[in-house]
């Protein structure tokens, strides 16, 4: 299978998957979107990240090109210009029949609520790891995520620890 990570570089997803005979491959998409050389001025005093310019510039992989996907708890931190383009464009990249894995908060913690870093240990266990480098965004109610989804074929919820609700999704 081809896997792509979505989340912090992680050797132990790379060593888990490759292990297993995958191929594997990262991006690590929130580091990605804090390029400050992205921003741009938003026309108001203030600056926004270009969005285009991301999507130019990374997650171009190939159609149909990956059987699965993590994409861990990415679209709570993701800055909101992103979260639909990424959503379209891992669409795009997933093979038919392919499985996304997401975790969404299910309460807002506020932007104090740590990232973690997540390191497959084993078939049952994934370890979490705070990093301290992004601030929640947003958390999305279910049907906010049924609508990310819109354009594949199934969505499945289950009621995850750690305050989080993991999904899994079909192409």
């Amino acid at each position: 299978m081809r896997i792509l990570d979505l989340g912090a570089t992680s050797p132990a997803n790379i060593t888990f998957m490759t292990g297993l005979g995958h191929k594997f491959h990262q991006e690590d998409l929130l580091r990605l979107a804090a390029d400050k050389d992205l921003l741009i001025s938003n026309g108001n005093g203030g600056m926004m990240l270009d969005s285009d310019r991301f999507l130019r510039d990374n997650l171009n992989f190939e159609r149909e090109e990956f059987d699965a996907v993590m994409f861990w708890d990415l679209a709570d931190y993701l800055p909101e210009a992103l979260v639909k383009p990424v959503i379209e464009r891992v669409h795009i990249g997933m093979k038919p029949g392919g499985i996304l894995l997401a975790f969404f908060h299910t309460k807002d913690a506020g932007p104090q609520e740590p990232f973690y870093r997540y390191h497959i240990v084993s078939k049952e266990a994934v370890d979490m790891q705070p990093a301290p480098a992004f601030k929640l965004q947003r958390v999305f109610a279910n049907r906010h995520v049924e609508n990310l989804f819109r354009d594949f074929a199934s969505i499945k919820f289950f009621l995850g620890r750690d305050n989080l609700r993991d999904v899994l999704v079909i192409r």
